[in-house]
Formats: C-alpha cells, structure tokens, sequence
C-alpha cells in the first residue's frame, strides 16, 4: 500500500534560479512540446487573444481607436473614450482598479495570469515555440541540433527559424506601433517617402530587434528576472491561494514503477515528465509557489498522462492551495482578506464610473489677460478682457457660444461669435466681458462662463472679473 505520511520536499531549491549553473552561466531551457486537454484550452484563448491583439489597431468606437496610448501627443484612447493630460486622475484611478483587481485575482487564483494570458507567455508558448518545434523537432532535437557542427541541415533549420521570428517580431513591433501612434498614423509611415519618417521608422527598427531579443533569447527569464510580478507573489500569494501544486502526501516517496513487483511507494514514479514539459525549468515537486513556476498546467497534462498510463487517478499535480494539500481542507473562496480587497476595488469601481459618467465633454481654461486693466463703456459698463482655452474630447467639431451663467451681460468672442472646437483638438481665443456696474460686487467678483454647444451647456469654468471700488 502507497504510504499517506506527508513528507514536504526540502526547499534547498528556493536558493538558487533553475536557469542558472553553478558556475553562474545559463541553463539554456529544451522544453519538451505540452500536450493535453489544458493546453488545447490554453490554445483557444492565447489565439482568440492574439486574435483581438491583432485586431485591435482597426477597431474603432466612435471614430477613435479602441485603445491608443499616445504619450508623445500626450493623448490617450481607451474603449473610444478620448483622455488628455487633464484626466490624469482618471487614469492613475483606473491604473489603481486594475493593479487592485490583479492582486485580488492573484491572491485567489495565484498565477493564473502568467500562464493563461500574460503576453509573454502567449507569444512565447503558442507562437515561438510552436514554429521552433516545427522546424527543428522536439525537445531531444533540439539539444542535438544545437550541438550538431554547422553544416547544411543546421544553417537551413537555424536561418529559416531566424527569418521567421524576425518577420513576427516586424509584426509585433508593428502593432505595438499602432496602439501608440493611431493605425492611420502607422499607415502613413508605411505608404509614404520613408525620409518623412525616419523617427517612427527608428521606433519599429528598435522595437523589432528588441522583441526579437527576448522571445529568440531572453525567454523564460523575462519571468524570473525582468518582470516584478514573479517577485511580488511572495506578498500576494499565501497558504489558501489556489495554484499549481505538486500533492507530495499522495506521491512521495517517490519509485520507479517496476513490473511485478508490488508497489509500497507513493503515486509518483518519478518519470521526470513534468520536469522535461516545464517551459521554465523547474521541478514542480519541490513545492507550490516557485519563483519561476507560471502555472502554465504543462506539468499538469504530463502528470494526468501517466496518471492514465500507469492506472492511477489524475490529480498528483492539479490546481489546488498550499493548506489544501498539506490538511486537505476545501478551498474556500471568501477569505478575510479577499473581502477586503474587494471592498477596497468596490470603491474604487464606484468611484472611477462615476468621475467618467459625470465626465464634460469639454474643458476650458479662461484666464484674464495679463496686464489688461478693466474698460469701462459709456454706459457705465465694465469690460473685462479674456484668454481662453478649450479641449475637445470626443471625435466631432464642435462650434462653441459662450454666455455668462450668474450674473447679467455680455461676452463678445474676437474674431466670431462662436469658437470652432475641432474634433480631438484644442481651440484658443480671446473674448471680452461686458457687465453692468450694479451686477459686481468689489473690485473682484467671481464669475461663470459656460460653453455651450447646440444649446446644449457642456462645462462651466469659474474666473474672477475685475471692476472698479464701489
């Protein structure tokens, strides 16, 4: 009978990386090609992601892209919603709800993210190295290709494998492009004399090498090394959290499995499968909530593979929680801690919705004209002398008619009767106040200008008006 004594693995692992000898030189990572029913899953949606990734430059909301980060124009599109500098709030609150929701997502679900949809997994996993075992073979190939003396088959597989990433990665850059600069803009670059362009040329020329670079060299050690979100788990995970674990009382002590013999050894036969399939190199075995573990399931296919081969229940490596495996105690989802955070995004959600549906469609910024003194009229009027400044975001031109809200006068706009806002742009101009003396109160009166568009009132901006003792 397997024993059921609970013999946790050492953690001598934890003090040094998988990828790195002992000598301090890489360990160059042949992951054997993920096969199973959680990797099919995985495929479905890293290419419906890559789907919308790809897609996405060409999608528009009402006339604007469905996101554009452009910090060189200082202009931001997300979902169609047009920001500038001014809602810098809004975003950083936005950027709060979403780092808010990651870590409340990862203290329940662990590393879901890493492995299921983070970017560089996906590219890295369904796309690089799918074309790589295309070209040189699986994992055993690959080790012989590398060490085979450069000769015809070598310099065929290695130049095609080289071409092709380059090409991707031309793609990537391309689109990363577009999500800065707009599609529009990217086309422009693309159709037009290439001297025009030499910067956005440059930018996708860096952009390429450098995606090149990590998906063709870099790799796995963009996990552990480059990104914090590896080395923030160690705060953010703890014993309830659900991952991928390796459940040590139900396989140690580990045993090969031998043929008429019978078995006093745990479940696990110790077949290193698990360890050949892990795009990161480690060894599952040696505990939950490894650095490098991206919980990508690749482990958990191989296992339930053996599992099925050898006659025994799947599972040995599953998603469960530290106390899960160690008490057997069900996973529950409603923690202490899980509340909290969700109470802390619940207001920030309620907070951010309701600063964008409150949200003008317009922003001024009316100031008196430096060194201007008032006028007065014969009528006994007092005039004041304005500079003004206004920023459209929305996708339409919008003509602007400005009337005094609090007290009786006039506004006379220089140059026109209306200012033309155009469409994601920024009208300035310079306008005079006219009010009755008996309307003001001291030398400096507080007064509300409001723009107004087909009638419609869409901001209102306080400025002081300036006016004789009285």
């Amino acid at each position: 009978m397997p024993t059921t004594t609970k013999q946790k693995p050492t953690e001598e692992f934890r003090d040094h990386l998988s990828t790195v000898d002992a000598e301090g030189k890489r360990v160059w990572v042949y992951p054997k090609k993920p096969q199973g029913k959680l990797y099919n899953y995985r495929k479905y949606v890293s290419y419906g992601l890559l789907a919308l990734l790809f897609a996405g430059p060409f999608i528009k909301i009402n006339g604007l892209p469905l996101l554009m980060l452009n910090i060189v124009e200082r202009k931001f599109v997300i979902f169609g919603v047009l920001f500038w500098p001014q809602d810098f709030f809004l975003l950083v609150l936005a950027f709060l709800a979403m780092t808010l929701f990651i870590i409340l997502f990862t203290v329940v679900y662990g590393r879901v993210f890493c492995g299921w949809v983070c970017p560089q997994t996906i590219f890295l996993e369904m796309v690089f190295r799918r074309i790589e075992y295309a070209i040189e073979g699986d994992y055993t190939k690959q080790k012989a290709l590398d060490k085979m003396p450069w000769n015809a088959e070598k310099i065929l597989k290695k130049g095609s494998k080289t071409a092709i990433f380059l090409a991707i990665s031309f793609l990537i850059a391309n689109t990363f492009l577009a999500y800065v600069i707009g599609i529009d803009a990217l086309r422009e670059i693309a159709t037009d004399n290439p001297f025009n362009h030499l910067g956005g040329l440059g930018a996708i020329v860096v952009f390429t090498g450098l995606f090149y670079g990590v998906f063709a060299w870099f790799r796995e050690q963009v996990c552990t090394i480059a990104c914090p979100y590896g080395r923030l788990q160690g705060v953010m995970l703890d014993k309830k959290t659900v991952v991928v674990a390796y459940d040590y009382g139900r396989g140690e002590p580990r045993g090969k499995l031998r043929k008429n013999q019978e078995r006093t050894e745990g479940d696990c036969i110790d077949c290193k499968q698990c360890v050949h399939v892990c795009p990161t190199g480690i060894d599952i075995r040696n505990g939950a909530q490894q650095l490098e573990c991206i919980n990508c399931t690749a482990c958990i296919d191989a296992c339930n593979d053996i599992m099925r081969m050898i006659e025994k229940p799947e599972g040995l490596i599953r998603y469960e929680s530290e106390e899960g495996i160690a008490e057997g105690k069900k996973w529950k989802f409603f923690t202490p801690r899980v509340i909290g955070y969700t109470a802390v995004l619940a207001v920030l959600l309620t907070a951010l919705s309701t600063l964008l549906l409150t949200r003008d469609e317009a922003q001024a910024t009316i100031l008196r004209t430096p060194g201007q003194l008032y006028q007065k009229t014969e009528q006994g009027h007092i005039k004041n002398l304005y500079n003004i400044s206004v920023i459209n975001k929305t996708n339409h031109e919008m003509p602007l008619t400005l009337k005094l809200l609090d007290k009786q006068g006039t506004i006379q706009v220089i140059g026109g009767e209306q200012l033309v806002l155009p469409a994601q742009g920024i009208v300035e101009g310079v306008f005079f106040t006219e009010i009755p003396l008996e309307e003001l109160q001291g030398m400096n009166s507080e007064i509300e200008v409001g723009l107004f568009y087909n009638d419609e009132l869409i901001t209102v901006q306080d400025t002081k008006f300036l006016a004789p003792a009285h």
